[in-house]
């Protein structure tokens, strides 16, 4: 049936399945659907039988009980969900105590905290160097520090996600590979303190085919939603920021730009790229006002796909005016992944025009950005982490985990209580989003994919039957716009017997397995949050 936005109580009660009061959940045959929520008049009368419809809905016995739910959200939980919550920042070269660093975390309340437990995503900065050492040869096989935590954090159910950066300048060794200077690559040196490091022109032919060839490689381990949340997909410049280029021939950066996004677009078709929306992208300079070309450039990426990420969340003067309007353009069209710009123990956070003078007054202005720019996802990064569980902060950290990203529930659903084997039955389920975010299911490599779904669960809390509401769209759920459907599954293929509803947001490319994590109260198994009993007869 098609999507209602506005599916009143008036016309729910036209169709017949809205119950009385709430239905609140029950163990499967220990009580009657009426104590689940009460039952339409005339439903006490027992299951229908062909012929004799039943007094409450003559000639539509499928509605002889309906059930209605209502769910509170749930503000506290930690939900890991695709691109959403709170990054940390791994290392290619861990430390000893990288993890021990982030378990038992004190907390204001004189509780302790996993970070880990509180993050969806370990994000990496990375070095070609340290992924393809020798052609062919790749350190996800063969450094064993790197394979390690890369290990460690999946163990941790943590998604990756990864930035791959080939420019040394700032660096202590070269971030591109030896062997690809030996094949012929034209590239510079810069000094890095005592260091002389090289560094490739990114229009330079034998750089591009030999990136090209790590890329589908890189892509063939990682294009896999299960494990990979998203990839930063440019990588090229300082720092791997997109600015302060040098090329060969200058006139190169937009076909250089267009090389590099669709390189990374031809061998991650599943997994979302991410773009930093950097005023300089792809030009010579690390600052100024807008480079002219900048928008146009950004915007190309977007609409073929990219999402926003911006790498200064907090610096006033490099997260200004611009960066907000490109923002504010993109909002809920495409999700924006937050870095803050200040490293506390390094900066002089004074300068900010804003004023700094703590930490807690830098988590403050990143925080405040975020809120404005709507961001899906935080960062825990390096030197930073821990600073967000302190106790000026850590109230941030939980207005973030109760309001940030996207954090969706099913406020109200109706079904049947009983129904006849084989019927067609009517459902209706709004939806409510908590969040400033959005669930970004409109991104090309995403396409659809999350889905509203019911379930018939059996005793055990397997699925007996999932029925998938095609015309849902969790894109569009956003704040404040509570979204409603109505329609209408079959029951064909159902045995006759007790069941429970369940309801979840689907992966349709994952089998119709509950693919997000929902922010509601109430009973969850295997994914579906338990509406109900229903009796098929």
């Amino acid at each position: 049936m098609s999507k209602s936005h506005d599916i009143t109580r008036r016309t729910a009660l036209g169709l017949g399945i809205v119950a009385t009061a709430s239905a609140a959940s029950g163990v499967l045959g220990s009580t009657p659907a009426s104590a689940h929520g009460r039952a339409h008049p005339g439903a006490g009368a027992g299951p229908a039988s062909p012929g004799h419809p039943g007094p409450g809905h003559p000639g539509r016995p499928h509605l002889a009980a309906a059930v209605e739910r209502e769910f509170a959200a749930d503000t506290t939980t930690v939900l890991r969900n695709p691109l959403n919550g709170w990054a940390l920042y791994g290392s290619s070269a861990p430390p000893a105590n990288y993890w021990t660093q982030y378990d038992d975390v004190p907390l204001p309340d004189g509780t302790t905290v996993t970070v880990s437990d509180h993050a969806s995503v370990m994000y990496m900065r990375v070095s070609w160097t340290i992924l393809e050492p020798s052609e062919g040869v790749y350190g996800w096989d063969t450094n064993a520090a790197f394979a390690g935590i890369l290990a460690e954090a999946r163990r941790r159910g943590l998604r990756l996600a990864f930035r791959v950066v080939v420019d040394s300048r700032d660096k202590s060794s070269d971030f591109t590979p030896a062997w690809v200077r030996a094949a012929g690559a034209a590239g510079y040196e810069t000094q890095t303190g005592s260091k002389t490091v090289w560094s490739p022109y990114p229009d330079d032919p034998v750089f591009q085919a030999k990136y090209a060839a790590f890329v589908a490689a890189f892509g063939e381990q990682y294009d896999d939603p299960a494990t990979t949340d998203f990839i930063d997909g440019y990588g090229l410049g300082k720092w791997g920021e997109g600015h302060s280029m040098l090329y060969q021939d200058a006139a190169n950066r937009e076909p250089v730009f267009d090389w590099i996004i669709d390189l990374y677009q031809e061998h991650f078709t599943r997994v979302p790229l991410a773009l930093n929306y950097h005023r300089m992208i792809g030009g010579p300079k690390d600052w100024g006002a807008p480079d002219p070309e900048s928008e146009r450039m950004l915007d190309g990426a977007y609409e073929k796909g990219y999402v926003l990420r911006h790498d200064a969340f907090g610096m006033t003067t490099y997260y200004a005016d611009w960066e907000k309007s490109m923002a504010a353009k993109w909002r809920y069209r495409r999700p924006i992944i937050m870095e803050g710009g200040w490293v506390t123990a390094q900066h002089d956070v004074t300068q900010d025009p804003r004023g700094y003078v703590t930490t807690a007054d830098v988590r403050q202005g990143e925080f405040d950005d975020s809120v404005e720019a709507h961001v899906n996802m935080m960062d825990l990064r390096n030197g930073e982490a821990l600073s967000w569980f302190a106790a000026q902060t850590f109230p941030l950290t939980q207005r973030f985990d109760a309001e940030g990203g996207y954090r969706l529930h099913p406020s109200r659903v109706v079904v049947p209580g009983s129904a006849s084997a084989g019927a067609t039955v009517d459902v209706t389920h709004e939806w409510t989003n908590t969040g400033w975010g959005y669930l970004p299911d409109n991104l090309p490599v995403w396409n659809g994919k999350y889905k509203a779904a019911v379930a018939l669960l059996r005793a055990d809390g397997s699925v007996a039957k999932r029925f998938v509401d095609t015309a849902s769209d969790p894109s569009t759920w956003l704040k404040g716009s509570p979204t409603s459907y109505a329609f209408r599954p079959s029951l064909a293929g159902v045995a006759a017997g007790a069941y429970r509803w369940g309801i979840a947001i689907v992966d349709t490319t994952a089998g119709n397995a509950p693919g997000i994590e929902l922010g509601a109260q109430g009973t969850q198994q295997a994914g579906w949050l338990v509406v109900g009993d229903v009796t098929i007869a």
